[in-house]
């Protein structure tokens, strides 16, 4: 099960993501659970990303929520971890 790092950045996007729609935080967190059992489950739909955002990769948290993130290797642990880079709809983290 890999760990999940949450950046200054994801935090502030996933508050003002759930005040515009507080229904989602429920099926946010599932897919966040999820992601740290594998990052490759079908419902997740897990893609790399090209052009400006090449390297990362993006999943779906439902209809219109793209969670943005890196696979990483951790220096210490040399275990991977999952850094979660942002959070919101198709057009606010394209």
């Amino acid at each position: 099960m890999r760990e999940l790092v949450l950046t200054p950045k994801f935090e502030r996007a996933f508050r003002k993501f759930v005040l515009r729609n507080p229904k989602l935080q429920q099926r946010i967190e599932k897919t966040l659970a999820k992601m740290r059992e594998d990052i490759y489950l079908p419902n997740l739909g897990t893609h790399s990303l090209k052009g400006q955002l090449l390297g990362l990769k993006a999943c779906s948290c439902g209809y219109d929520c793209r969670i943005i993130f890196s696979v990483e290797t951790d220096p210490e642990t040399k275990q991977e971890v999952i850094i979660l880079l942002d959070i919101g709809t198709h057009d606010e983290v394209y």
